[in-house]
């Protein structure tokens, strides 16, 4: 994770530049200071309020764009100048730094390495790799094809639990509206009446009435609530723990650790057709892991794997991948194609989950829908129950 320093340093000309920037340690920053050819005077951690600043930057994209751009016969420099310039600030600013370590002699994979809240480990370790054959433009056209893929499987899962969500949103809405408003006008007009009620009926009017004498503290409540919500809601997305809060759901636990199980074959697949020794390749793949539990797990191959362990032993030990997945790997093993081979179990495993999924969503739905129409209908009932037995009564 980067850390965001506070500099002073003297430039070419002598005068003191007061500035900010973001390295993975402090000999990374001083490297990266130096490769701009300022000499540090003062270098301290700078605080970070809110968390973590993002830069906004279109990873992809500046990668599509290279790749055309070298593959068009211009250096890489040269091709850097021009994206440079095409760009807003914050996209420039980035693209300017590589630059400058270009220029200083720091190869492209390093320059990458220097600016970590930007690009991921996977394309540098797929640069450094290319630099010794001189094919970087190839490892571009991989990274991409990764990062492509990794984003349609995200679409097709959002897609596929959208409309369960939309529905949640919508009865919850609707129960809301009905407690917190609806509720409390009938219990004064029952109160008006003096009649006794059902004991269902009352005690949803008794919430109603409730409801209507403290209003201020329920909205200050709900509104505590829809925060406290929001924030646990991002801190999910940030850290991953969505993935372990969706797998307590019955069955989708397991089809959930297949889908990871199925990325982390693409991402090692990835790396070794682009030339990256296997140990390396697992080392990286940790580090680009979603959680704490993938990077023990890897942790552990790679020390199989270091004591001479083939890559399906290492899985099957550690309990790592179905039966077809370890016979692919062992294929790959035999015929020297195991990046194939591991793209394939990706493949396989990827649309097998993503299919279930979709299943499993429609499914929801109408369970869904039940839930919300017992709900509603049940308030609803308890409402005009009294009505009913009123009239009932002339």
């Amino acid at each position: 994770m980067a850390v965001s320093y506070r500099v002073r340093a003297l430039d070419a000309h002598h005068c003191v530049q007061s500035l900010r920037i973001d390295a993975v340690d402090e000999a990374a920053a001083r490297q990266l200071l130096e490769a701009r050819g300022l000499q540090v005077l003062s270098l301290k951690t700078a605080p970070r309020f809110g968390g973590p600043a993002r830069t906004r930057f279109d990873t992809l994209l500046f990668v599509d764009e290279l790749r055309a751009l070298l593959e068009a016969g211009l250096e890489l420099v040269e091709a850097l100048q021009l994206l440079e310039r095409k760009e807003e600030r914050d996209a420039a600013t980035v693209i300017a730094r590589l630059r400058e370590v270009l220029v200083a002699g720091v190869p492209l994979s390093q320059a990458l390495q220097l600016q970590p809240d930007v690009f991921a480990p996977l394309l540098a370790g797929l640069v450094r790799a290319a630099e010794e054959t001189g094919d970087v433009p190839a490892a571009l056209g991989r990274f991409a094809a990764h990062e492509r893929r990794l984003e349609g499987l995200k679409q097709q899962l959002v897609s596929a639990l959208l409309y369960p969500g939309i529905l949640v949103a919508a009865g919850g809405a609707v129960t809301l509206f009905l407690l917190l408003h609806v509720v409390p006008r009938f219990a004064a007009v029952y109160d008006s009446t003096g009649k006794p009620l059902p004991w269902a009926s009352a005690l949803l009017l008794d919430w109603g009435r409730w409801v209507d004498q403290h209003a201020a503290v329920v909205l200050w409540v709900l509104l505590g609530v829809v925060v406290a919500l929001a924030l646990w809601v991002r801190r999910l997305n940030a850290s991953g723990g969505w993935v372990g809060l969706m797998a307590l759901v019955p069955g989708l636990g397991a089809r959930l650790e297949v889908l990871a199980q199925s990325r982390l074959y693409f991402t090692l697949g990835t790396l070794l057709e682009g030339g990256i020794p296997l140990a390396q390749a697992l080392t990286m793949a940790a580090e680009t892991s979603a959680t704490a539990a993938e990077r023990l797990l890897l942790h552990r191959i790679h020390r199989d794997i270091q004591d001479g362990k083939p890559l399906s032993q290492a899985f099957r030990e550690q309990s790592w991948g179905t039966e077809i997945a370890l016979r692919l790997v062992a294929v790959g093993e035999q015929t020297g194609q195991l990046g194939c081979m591991l793209a394939k179990a990706a493949v396989f495993h990827e649309g097998e989950a993503v299919r279930w999924m979709t299943r499993f969503a429609k499914l929801l739905e109408p369970a869904l829908m039940l839930g919300m129409g017992v709900g509603v209908g049940g308030i609803v009932v308890l409402l005009y129950m009294p009505v009913f037995e009123l009239a009932g009564s002339l």
